[in-house]
Formats: C-alpha cells, structure tokens, sequence
C-alpha cells in the first residue's frame, strides 16, 4: 500500500503541473493585458484562479493520458528509454500550449477575444501574417514562448526527477501497482475530461463568473478552447455545401426579401414599454398543441391561451438543440447547418442580442434555466451579451428536490415567480423549463398518463408542463406587474411526437409562439397570424411595435408585417430545410438527395435556389465575424 501511495502522489503531480503551467500563462497574459482589467477588482481577478480550475483539470487530463502511462512504467521500472519517452511528449505537449497562449497574448489586443482557430486561415498565407504583425508582436511571440518552455522544462524536472524522490519497487509489488494504480488514473483521467458525472459534459462556460468579457476569457483554459474552436472548425467548414454564387446574384434572387414596406400599421401594443417575459418551452412540439394541428391535443390550457393572445400559427425552430434556438430567438440569427454560434464567442459577442435594445429603454435583463447552462454555452452566450443576471440550476434553493437532468417545471415555476417579484419595472425576465426533455422529469406519472405509444411517456411530459404553465399564468396574475407584462412563449425546438417522428421532416421542426397578456390590444387578443417565419423573427417583430432599432436584425423580418415575405430556415443533422405558404423541402448535404419535399418540381427548382442565396449571404457573414 506504501508504494500505491508513492506513485499515486508522483501521477497525481502530473495534473499539478498542468495547473501551474496553466496560471502561469494567466499571469504572462494579465500583464501583457493589463490594461483590459482596469474595471476588474483585485478580489474579481484572483477569483479567475480558483473558478478556471474545473477547465483546467478537464485539459490537463487530456494531456496527461498518454504521459501518465510512459511515467507510470518508468517510476515501476526506471527505463531510462520510458523516462525519454515522457520527457519528449511532456515537453512537446508544453510547447503547443506554450505557441497556442504566446498566440492569443498578442492577438487578444487586436481581436478581444480568445485564439481559435481563425489563426489557420492567416498561417496559410504567411506572408500575411508577416505584414500583418508588426515587429514588438513577433519579437513578444517569441518572448513568451521562451518563457512559458523555460517555465514547463525547470517545473517538469523539479516536480518529477529529483533523486530524492524517486521510488523503488521490488518484485511482486511492481505488477500489482501497475495492474492497481494505472487503470485507476487513467479512469479518472477520463472522467476529469468531462468534468465529473454529470448529464452534461464540461464546457467553457464552467470557468465563466465575471459579467467583464475579458476576466472570462482569461479564466477560459487557453489550450481547451482552442481545442474546442479546432473540432469546431472541422464541423462547420462547409464552403463545399454552399453555393458559390455571387452576392450580388443572391440579393436578385432574393430581391422580394429586401424591396417591401418596412413600415405598418398593425401594432398590437398598448404600451410599448411592457415588462417582457420569455418562457422558453423546451421540446415544446406544435404537432402536439390542438390548436395548431386541429386534433387531440396535450396542451389543453394552451389552446385555450390562445384565445387571449396572438398565436404564430406557421413558425419553426431554427434547429434541433437549445442553444440554436436560444441564440436564435435572442439574436435575432438564422441557423446554419453543423454550425453553433453560441459555442464561438470570437463570433457570437458580434451580433446584436434583444436585452442590448432593451437597456437602451431601462429595462434589466434575466435569465433563469432549470438545468445547467453549461450545454451549448448557453450562459457564456448570454453572459457575453451583458444579461444583468444568468443563472441556472446552481442557484436554486437547496430545498427544491432536483430531477435528474432539471428541476421540475412547478418548482421551476416557484423560483421564477419569486425572482420576478425582486425586480424593478421595466424588466426582461426569461425562464426555460426543462420537463419536457428526456427523462422527463415530474411527479406524478399516474396523473399525467393519458398517452401512450412510442412517444407517450413525452407526451405526457407535455400535459403536466402544460398544467404548471398555466398555474405559473394564473399565479402571475395576483402580481402588481401582471397588467404591464407581455408573455412570449415559444419552444426552443421541436420533438417527435405521436403525429411527427421523422427529424428530417420540415414539420418537426413546427413550434409555437404565443403573446398573451394585458398590454395587447383587445382587437388582437384571440388573433392567428399565418405569416411563415422562424425563431429568428421573434426580436425584429417585438422591436417594431416598441418603437426600437428592429433594423440592425438584418436576417431577420417582422411577423407582424403583411409585406413580409414568408419562409423558414431550419437545420437538421447533416442538412438543412425551407418551408413557405407553397411548400417545403429538407436536404441532406452529404446524401445529395431530398429527405422531404412537398414543391412541385418547378417550384422545388426555384425555392432551392432562393434557399441557396439566402445561405450563402449568411453563411458569407457568418466567415467574417
């Protein structure tokens, strides 16, 4: 047991070491940077040690796979060739994060904001890079370097080949440390790698607890995010699915998306400063709601919502996961296929987000999700976007009993009311429920059972969130700031559901949206609007009727507007989608073939092409953010 503990503690510096590399480029960066802190406190920046941990250990896991078994067989056996072995990936491991950090210290500067893997396409023209970077930035490049290599080189040899600390074994003990020990750290390699047990994998926004965008890229592991923006990269280089067409051949094609009225009459708003607030209705599925489909419905406290506000009877999702939607619904920015904005913050932090338009007006803005906003970046997203409050499962009180990915939408409910009763008016608060994602969390499985088949235990899910919803409304309504309040309920993103299975499918992707409260016009209340939209026109229409900037959502149109011109984008694995008033069609880009179509042949001929421009402006923008 003396010599498990022995060799326990050397493996174990391993992760140290990667630590100390790791804040030792913090330090070379807030020097290099230090004008970037100067809003910081002393107390904020020293928090950026002890929050960027997690991060940390996660990367230094993933580094230390392979070293760990060279060092492992050298401490058991002490083979010189092993001691080499580990010395050389080690050290070359150190000069990838050495080149990546001494990268990013001089070009944070100039881009603000972490090294991705944008620096690819500059190395691929060096010439560019040569007359782009002046000489302090070459010679400071090579500076850092040096330091971070000297740095990693004297800590590896004082941490791990001191005489005094090397460990003898002796016959038998040799195989069981190694059968023991080994497993057991490359296991927990592993787990660290994904952060712990959890649902959802660790992500980069696990070191974010500043609202400065700069001490949350500093606390961000510089090697992990790199490694993240790379795989990223792989996925959403997809110039080979776009269309090469000329943009001044899409704006013809597309000439009808930007010659109409802009300007209308239909404002459904008695007053166009109303508390705002989003509930964000997770796998809500419109092929589940009765008043959307005309049949059986799992929502029946929904339908009968509808009749008290306006509902978007044609509107779909951007894509199939939460932080699509979520950044689309909030930025106002269409889908593209394999692409996560909200994952690239080098990228997202340059679009326009709705609480910016609304802090011009007073307004705070809050956002409260019921399970961990770690998946997809959603916190980071919202964070970098200057939300005066995001929080999510960590900062429900202990009493609540937590489901096994959320908390239960009825106690959700509880702690999103008591949020909204601490705020000022005007506000902006936004909740996402989470009991309508697998495993579909509730408590009461006898009660909510009225459906069964393939995607009955769903289903049901849904007419127990449809309930709390409506206990939510009702509940809302004894507040002093209900009559100055507009809901807006919409789904993040579809589902299968008894009627739709098939993600291909356009109508899977068919979601609602619901204004409903007292400060609509009674003309409008009880009102469908069959305009063909997407998520993404959510922010353009409620600007237009509060008399703000709705023009800086270029992708975007107003719901509202009978000139606007109907269809709908949306993504799916590998592919993507357009519906209009005429038709839809999805498309798999790899398959080259039609997942879904309901144009006729000549039709299909021109809205391909209509949806080829439209992607291929976006997708033009989306290079050069």
């Amino acid at each position: 047991m003396k010599a498990i503990g022995k060799i326990s503690l050397k493996l174990a510096a391993l992760f140290l070491f990667w630590i100390l590399v790791f804040d030792f480029q913090r330090i070379l960066f807030s020097i290099h940077n230090w004008n970037k802190f100067s809003e910081v406190s002393f107390l904020e920046y020293l928090g950026v040690f002890v929050h960027s941990i997690r991060l940390d250990l996660a990367m230094a896991a993933i580094l230390s796979a392979i070293p760990l078994i060279f060092l492992s067989v050298y401490l058991l056996w002490s083979n010189k060739w092993f001691k080499r072995l580990f010395i050389l990936i080690l050290m070359i491991e150190v000069v990838i994060c050495a080149f990546i950090h001494a990268g990013e210290i001089n070009a944070y500067p100039e881009w603000n904001h972490k090294l991705t893997s944008r620096v690819f396409m500059h190395l691929s023209n060096p010439d560019e890079v040569f007359k782009t970077a002046d000489y302090g930035m070459t010679i400071w490049f090579i500076v850092y370097s040096l330091f971070e290599i000297v740095f990693g080189w004297k800590l590896m040899q004082w941490m791990f080949f001191r005489k005094e600390t090397e460990i003898a074994f002796q016959g038998w003990k040799k195989a069981v440390t190694a059968v023991v020990v080994i497993p057991v750290f490359l296991g927990g390699s592993l787990l660290l790698a994904r952060g712990g047990f959890q649902q959802i994998p660790i992500n980069i926004d696990a070191a974010y607890f500043s609202k400065n965008y700069t001490t949350n890229d500093l606390s961000v592991n510089s090697t992990y995010f790199f490694m993240k923006s790379y795989l990223l990269y792989n996925r959403s280089e997809i110039d080979e699915f776009i269309s090469d067409m000329s943009q001044e051949e899409a704006e013809k094609l597309l000439q009808d998306f930007y010659d109409y009225p802009l300007e209308h009459d239909r404002y459904f708003l008695q007053n166009e400063r109303p508390n705002i607030v989003f509930i964000i209705l997770e796998s809500w599925t419109a092929n589940a709601i009765g008043s959307l489909t005309g049949e059986p419905s799992a929502t029946p406290h929904f339908d009968q919502l509808t009749k008290e506000g306006i509902l978007f009877t044609h509107l779909y999702a951007t894509g199939g996961t939460s932080e699509i939607g979520n950044s689309s619904i909030f930025s106002g920015y269409p889908a593209l296929p394999e692409i996560s904005i909200s994952m690239q913050p080098d990228k997202h932090r340059k679009l326009p987000c709705f609480n910016e338009d609304l802090k011009q007006f007073g307004y705070s803005s809050n956002y409260l999700f019921s399970g961990d906003l770690k998946y997809g970046n959603i916190g980071g997203f919202f964070t970098d976007h200057g939300f005066d409050v995001v929080e999510d499962e960590l900062d429900f009180p202990s009493h609540y009993k937590k489901g096994k990915l959320n908390y239960k939408d009825e106690d959700f409910y509880k702690v999103l009311l008591q949020k909204m009763n601490g705020l000022q008016e005007p506000f902006m608060q936004c909740g996402f429920t989470g009991s309508t994602h697998s495993p579909y969390d509730h408590h009461d499985r006898v009660k909510f059972n009225q459906f069964s088949g393939e995607e009955g235990v769903f289903m049901n899910s849904m007419v127990y969130a449809d309930e709390e919803l409506w206990k939510f409304l009702e509940k809302s309504k004894q507040e002093k700031w209900y009559k100055n309040t507009l809901f807006v309920l919409v789904a993040d993103h579809g589902h299968a559901s008894n009627k739709v299975q098939n993600p291909s499918l356009s109508a899977y992707f068919h979601v609602p949206l619901l204004l409903i409260g007292e400060p609509i016009k009674a003309e409008y209340r009880g009102k469908q609007i069959s305009t063909f939209g997407s998520q993404s026109d959510i922010v353009r229409t409620l600007l237009y009727q509060m008399h703000g900037n709705y023009k800086r959502y270029i992708w975007a149109k107003d719901l509202m507007n009978p000139s606007a011109p109907e269809f709908a984008l949306h993504t799916l694995s590998r592919g993507y989608g357009w519906v209009t008033p005429k038709g839809n069609f999805s498309y798999h880009m790899d398959g080259n073939q039609y997942l879904d179509n309901s144009f006729s042949d000549e039709e299909l001929k021109v809205q391909r092409k209509r949806c080829d421009a439209f992607m291929s402006l976006i997708y033009k923008e989306y290079k050069e953010l």
